[in-house]
Protein backbone atom coordinates (compact mmCIF):
# COMPACT_ATOMS: atom_id res chain seq x y z
CA UNK A 1 0.00 0.00 0.00
CA UNK A 2 1.11 3.47 -0.81
CA UNK A 3 1.94 6.36 1.69
CA UNK A 4 -0.84 9.03 2.63
CA UNK A 5 0.69 12.71 2.94
CA UNK A 6 -2.12 15.12 4.64
CA UNK A 7 -1.19 19.13 4.03
CA UNK A 8 -3.51 21.09 5.94
CA UNK A 9 -4.08 24.13 7.83
CA UNK A 10 -5.50 27.79 7.32
CA UNK A 11 -2.40 29.21 5.88
CA UNK A 12 -2.09 29.29 2.36
CA UNK A 13 0.49 26.82 0.40
CA UNK A 14 -1.19 22.94 0.85
CA UNK A 15 -1.85 23.12 -3.01
CA UNK A 16 1.31 24.68 -3.74
CA UNK A 17 3.19 21.77 -1.54
CA UNK A 18 1.25 19.04 -3.32
CA UNK A 19 1.87 20.58 -6.89
CA UNK A 20 5.68 20.61 -5.78
CA UNK A 21 5.67 16.87 -5.16
CA UNK A 22 4.03 16.03 -8.40
CA UNK A 23 6.48 18.05 -10.37
CA UNK A 24 9.24 15.75 -8.47
CA UNK A 25 7.03 13.06 -9.40
CA UNK A 26 6.36 14.09 -13.16
CA UNK A 27 10.44 14.46 -13.46
CA UNK A 28 11.08 10.99 -12.46
CA UNK A 29 8.88 9.83 -15.75
CA UNK A 30 5.75 8.93 -13.03
CA UNK A 31 2.11 10.05 -13.57
CA UNK A 32 0.52 12.19 -11.60
CA UNK A 33 -3.59 12.81 -11.35
CA UNK A 34 -4.94 15.68 -9.16
CA UNK A 35 -8.19 15.43 -8.36
CA UNK A 36 -9.68 18.90 -7.20
CA UNK A 37 -12.20 19.37 -4.89
CA UNK A 38 -14.74 22.78 -4.59
CA UNK A 39 -12.18 24.11 -7.51
CA UNK A 40 -13.89 24.96 -10.54
CA UNK A 41 -11.08 27.88 -11.80
CA UNK A 42 -9.30 27.01 -14.61
CA UNK A 43 -6.84 30.05 -14.78
CA UNK A 44 -4.48 28.36 -11.98
CA UNK A 45 -0.79 27.40 -12.60
CA UNK A 46 -1.35 23.94 -11.50
CA UNK A 47 -4.15 23.58 -13.83
CA UNK A 48 -2.46 25.30 -16.90
CA UNK A 49 0.74 22.96 -16.41
CA UNK A 50 -0.68 20.21 -17.87
CA UNK A 51 -0.69 21.48 -21.26
CA UNK A 52 3.13 21.85 -20.12
CA UNK A 53 3.65 18.76 -18.41
CA UNK A 54 1.86 16.58 -21.33
CA UNK A 55 0.45 13.01 -20.29
CA UNK A 56 2.15 11.95 -17.25
CA UNK A 57 0.57 15.00 -15.39
CA UNK A 58 -3.87 14.94 -14.93
CA UNK A 59 -5.56 17.72 -14.16
CA UNK A 60 -9.68 17.57 -13.04
CA UNK A 61 -11.76 19.96 -11.55
CA UNK A 62 -15.16 19.25 -9.64
CA UNK A 63 -15.71 22.29 -7.93
CA UNK A 64 -18.67 24.80 -8.83
CA UNK A 65 -18.77 28.37 -8.94
CA UNK A 66 -18.77 30.51 -6.02
CA UNK A 67 -17.49 30.05 -2.30
CA UNK A 68 -19.23 27.72 -0.02
CA UNK A 69 -20.30 28.91 3.39
CA UNK A 70 -18.32 27.19 6.80
CA UNK A 71 -19.77 26.10 9.39
CA UNK A 72 -19.28 29.37 11.50
CA UNK A 73 -22.56 30.06 9.39
CA UNK A 74 -21.26 33.62 8.56
CA UNK A 75 -22.18 34.55 5.01
CA UNK A 76 -19.13 36.84 3.83
CA UNK A 77 -15.64 36.67 4.65
CA UNK A 78 -13.43 39.72 4.54
CA UNK A 79 -9.98 38.78 3.01
CA UNK A 80 -7.52 41.74 2.64
CA UNK A 81 -9.22 44.01 0.12
CA UNK A 82 -12.24 42.46 -0.62
CA UNK A 83 -15.85 41.03 0.44
CA UNK A 84 -16.63 37.33 -0.95
CA UNK A 85 -20.24 36.54 -0.13
CA UNK A 86 -20.81 32.76 0.93
CA UNK A 87 -23.65 30.21 -0.12
CA UNK A 88 -25.11 27.19 1.24
CA UNK A 89 -23.17 23.82 -0.09
CA UNK A 90 -26.01 23.08 -2.40
CA UNK A 91 -26.63 19.20 -3.38
CA UNK A 92 -25.01 19.99 -7.10
CA UNK A 93 -21.86 20.56 -4.81
CA UNK A 94 -22.63 17.07 -3.00
CA UNK A 95 -22.84 15.45 -6.32
CA UNK A 96 -19.54 17.02 -8.10
CA UNK A 97 -17.61 15.62 -4.77
CA UNK A 98 -19.35 12.16 -5.16
CA UNK A 99 -18.04 12.50 -8.64
CA UNK A 100 -14.64 13.43 -7.62
CA UNK A 101 -14.43 10.19 -5.63
CA UNK A 102 -15.49 7.95 -8.28
CA UNK A 103 -13.42 9.52 -10.77
CA UNK A 104 -10.51 8.69 -8.21
CA UNK A 105 -11.99 5.62 -7.50
CA UNK A 106 -12.10 4.32 -10.97
CA UNK A 107 -8.24 5.70 -11.59
CA UNK A 108 -7.57 3.50 -8.75
CA UNK A 109 -9.19 0.61 -10.61
CA UNK A 110 -8.37 0.31 -14.04
CA UNK A 111 -4.78 2.72 -14.23
CA UNK A 112 -3.24 4.03 -11.32
CA UNK A 113 -0.89 6.93 -11.11
CA UNK A 114 2.36 6.86 -8.94
CA UNK A 115 0.62 9.91 -7.24
CA UNK A 116 -2.91 11.21 -6.59
CA UNK A 117 -3.42 14.54 -5.41
CA UNK A 118 -6.94 15.12 -3.73
CA UNK A 119 -7.15 18.58 -3.58
CA UNK A 120 -9.40 20.51 -0.89
CA UNK A 121 -10.78 16.86 0.09
CA UNK A 122 -10.37 17.70 3.80
CA UNK A 123 -12.35 21.00 3.52
CA UNK A 124 -15.07 19.08 1.67
CA UNK A 125 -14.86 16.11 4.09
CA UNK A 126 -14.99 18.87 7.41
CA UNK A 127 -18.11 20.53 5.32
CA UNK A 128 -20.03 17.46 4.93
CA UNK A 129 -19.62 17.93 1.09
CA UNK A 130 -18.20 14.32 0.54
CA UNK A 131 -18.25 12.04 3.21
CA UNK A 132 -15.12 11.56 5.40
CA UNK A 133 -15.68 7.72 5.49
CA UNK A 134 -15.73 7.42 1.45
CA UNK A 135 -12.39 8.90 1.22
CA UNK A 136 -11.23 6.65 4.13
CA UNK A 137 -12.79 3.51 1.94
CA UNK A 138 -10.55 4.97 -0.87
CA UNK A 139 -7.65 5.31 1.00
CA UNK A 140 -7.96 1.74 1.92
CA UNK A 141 -7.99 0.78 -1.58
CA UNK A 142 -4.50 2.35 -2.22
CA UNK A 143 -2.46 -0.17 -4.45
CA UNK A 144 1.09 -0.62 -3.59
CA UNK A 145 2.31 1.45 -5.97
CA UNK A 146 0.24 4.63 -5.53
CA UNK A 147 0.96 7.34 -2.64
CA UNK A 148 -1.72 10.11 -2.55
CA UNK A 149 -1.59 13.66 -1.06
CA UNK A 150 -4.53 14.88 0.66
CA UNK A 151 -5.04 18.72 1.14
CA UNK A 152 -7.50 21.15 2.67
CA UNK A 153 -8.19 23.82 5.74
CA UNK A 154 -9.83 21.66 8.76
CA UNK A 155 -8.82 17.76 7.95
CA UNK A 156 -11.09 15.99 10.14
CA UNK A 157 -9.47 13.94 12.56
CA UNK A 158 -9.97 10.84 11.16
CA UNK A 159 -7.73 11.51 8.00
CA UNK A 160 -5.60 13.02 10.16
CA UNK A 161 -5.04 9.47 12.19
CA UNK A 162 -5.20 7.79 9.01
CA UNK A 163 -2.16 9.74 7.16
CA UNK A 164 1.34 8.23 7.17
CA UNK A 165 2.63 11.82 7.09
CA UNK A 166 1.19 14.84 8.40
CA UNK A 167 1.75 18.85 7.96
CA UNK A 168 -0.55 21.20 9.39
CA UNK A 169 0.22 24.74 7.29
CA UNK A 170 -0.57 27.53 9.61
CA UNK A 171 -0.39 31.35 8.73
CA UNK A 172 2.17 33.43 10.92
CA UNK A 173 2.09 36.42 9.22
CA UNK A 174 0.08 37.97 6.25
CA UNK A 175 -0.19 41.76 4.80
CA UNK A 176 -3.23 43.22 5.55
CA UNK A 177 -4.15 43.74 2.37
CA UNK A 178 -4.96 40.58 -0.21
CA UNK A 179 -2.21 39.38 -1.92
CA UNK A 180 -2.93 38.08 -5.35
CA UNK A 181 -0.15 37.23 -7.73
CA UNK A 182 -0.29 35.15 -10.81
CA UNK A 183 2.39 32.00 -10.64
CA UNK A 184 3.12 33.06 -6.69
CA UNK A 185 -0.99 32.08 -5.25
CA UNK A 186 -2.89 31.01 -8.29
Amino acid sequence: MGNIYLYYGTGGGKTAASIGLALRSVAHGHRVVVVQFLKHWKETGEYKAAKILGANYEIRQFGRPGWIKSQDGAKKIKVGGFEASLREASEKDKAAAREALAYARKLLAEYPPELLILDEVCLAAYMAIVDTAEVLSLLDKLPENTDVILTGRYAPRKLVERADFVNEIREVKAPKTFVSREGVQY
